[in-house]
């Protein structure tokens, strides 16, 4: 079966109340595309952006989730509490994440698997550095995330894995097209039903060049951080993924 193509847009730290009309702004575009469309939002926005964006048929996820499914952790959320909150997705391992607050593969592999117990699907992210990349060092890199990020009883249906090279996030560096094929090429190979799980790529996807990389055949979706902002931009990328 041909495989759905999923367009995600990561809002991070972003996004006030007022700026949720951004989801009718979105609606024509959504409502056109073979695409499913999925909008992380930050968490003070998720109740009301998934009780508007429902009936528009687009999905709302978290950006993290806590490992465990209650406790004394300030300031974090459960997946249950995002899928209470109306998420179907949660975003675990992102870069940034990775990054900023020390996330190890084991770290992100325990929220991929609280995520699936809540009954979320996780999105899984991977990613290598420059330094890595021009070391040579990428697909040993990836391997050895997908292989400590992943539940160990994963199908790959249940999971989808971005590929976000950290050079590319947020720089407007954007990986070549026939690097980005051979890495998610790659990664199917990895994985336990490699022509079944949805693998998107991230790192400065815009509107000039998501026809590009949606349509490379290893390719089924984008992770979109700054260009998600603008409605504009956001809806042409998903124009670029296919209209019914």
């Amino acid at each position: 079966m041909p495989r759905t193509k999923l367009v995600a847009g990561n809002w991070k730290m972003n996004g006030l109340a007022a700026d949720l009309d951004f989801l009718d702004a979105i609606a024509p575009a959504a409502s056109e595309s073979v695409a499913d469309i999925l909008l992380c939002p930050p968490s003070t926005l998720l109740v009301a952006a998934s009780g508007r964006a429902r009936p528009l048929g687009i999905l709302t996820g978290g950006q993290d989730c806590h490992a465990a499914v209650s406790g004394a952790h300030t300031g974090d959320l459960s997946a249950a509490m995002l899928r209470d909150a109306g998420a179907s997705h949660v975003i675990v391992g992102h870069s940034e994440r990775r990054a900023d607050h020390g996330e190890s593969d084991a770290m992100v592999r325990d929220k991929a698997a609280a995520a699936l117990a809540a009954g979320l699907v996780p999105i899984v992210c991977v990613g290598e550095t420059r330094e890595e990349r021009e070391a040579g060092q990428a697909e040993t890199v990836i391997g050895r995330q997908l292989a400590g990020s992943l539940p160990a009883d994963t199908d790959g249906l249940d999971v989808v894995i971005a590929y976000e090279p950290v050079w590319a996030i947020g720089t407007g560096l954007t990986a070549k097209p026939e690097d980005v094929e051979a890495m998610h090429g790659f990664i199917r190979s990895r994985l336990p039903r490699p022509g079944e799980t949805r693998i998107l790529y991230g790192g400065s996807v815009k509107p000039d060049n998501a026809a590009t990389l949606l349509h490379l055949p290893d390719v089924d979706g984008a992770l979109v951080g700054g260009a998600s902002l603008k409605a504009e931009d956001f809806s042409r990328i998903i124009g670029s993924a296919g209209s019914v």
